[in-house]
């Protein structure tokens, strides 16, 4: 017998046998989490977490039903085999599986990769979608990553490819010359090398461009500076993963609304930097 979940009409159902489900958690923020994802967090059999849903939503998973499979960049680390091979194992035994992970895992979160390798294993699963950080950190950072006056279009790069790959699949040159908004995930690390990039492509120095780290955690921090100056900024106030780094004018738009952000999440003021406010 499977576990039992309530729908959000109020009626129970029975969360089928083997099954995996593949849930995004949003940016951190337990409230943001989508009401199908809270219900399958409280009723499936086990919960294989990334590192990223953010403490408050993992504080919330009994510790005998979780099992911590994340991944944090520059630290310890599950080979995404042997995840791949616990998801199906675990169906195997006919649990119901949720596989965790932070933001929407089809966005650089390698959801479509375990969804590849349970179909070839003729595990049934579902696809949970959530709010990307990717769009939520920087909108509660006042930040939109496109706007009618600055931006109409916007790209989202991963800062940490693959590092068996011969070489980088991003190309920063086309990415400079859109002249749209640039998101990059998980880029605080390799920050010096993809502004040099930028920059050397024709992106104008003083281009805005804001870190928000943590987004929606309690611990939010936001800096800014602009492309010739936010490695300073990080590097002086110690910005850290996991951060969204927000490139273009849409950045510099923080400045007329940060006066008036009210949320729970941190800092509401800008750090003093050396760039924009």
């Amino acid at each position: 017998m499977g576990r039992t979940a309530e729908s959000e009409s109020g009626a129970e159902h029975e969360l089928e046998p083997g099954t995996v489900f593949l849930v995004g958690s949003g940016p951190g923020d337990p409230g943001l989490l989508t009401v199908k994802a809270k219900r399958l967090l409280e009723s499936a059999d086990v919960v294989l977490h990334d590192k990223l849903p953010g403490p408050e939503i993992i504080e919330m998973l009994p510790e005998g039903r979780r099992e911590d499979v994340g991944k944090r960049a520059g630290g310890e680390r599950t080979p995404q085999s042997e995840i791949n091979e616990r998801l199906v194992e675990l169906a195997r035994e006919g649990k119901s599986v949720v596989r965790l992970k932070g933001g929407d895992s089809f966005v650089f979160g390698r959801g479509g990769e375990e969804a590849e390798y349970l179909a070839a294993h003729e595990i049934p699963f579902e696809v949970v979608p959530a709010v990307t950080s990717a769009i939520a950190a920087p909108a509660v950072a006042g930040i939109p990553v496109t706007h009618r006056d600055h931006a109409s279009s916007v790209s989202f790069v991963t800062g940490h490819e693959d590092p068996t790959k011969a070489e980088s699949s991003v190309d920063w040159d086309a990415l400079a010359a859109t002249g749209g908004t640039i998101v990059v995930l998980m880029g605080v690390g390799r920050l010096p090398d993809y502004t040099t990039a930028l920059l050397e492509a024709g992106m104008a120095p003083e281009t805005p461009v804001a870190l928000v780290e943590r987004g929606t955690w309690p611990g939010q921090r936001v800096a800014t500076g602009t492309l010739e100056t936010i490695v300073d900024v990080r590097d002086e106030k110690d910005i850290s993963p996991p951060a969204v780094t927000v490139i273009g004018d849409v950045a510099g738009t923080r400045e007329s609304v940060v006066e008036f952000i009210r949320n729970e999440y941190g800092e509401t003021a800008d750090e003093e930097t050396g760039g924009n406010r």
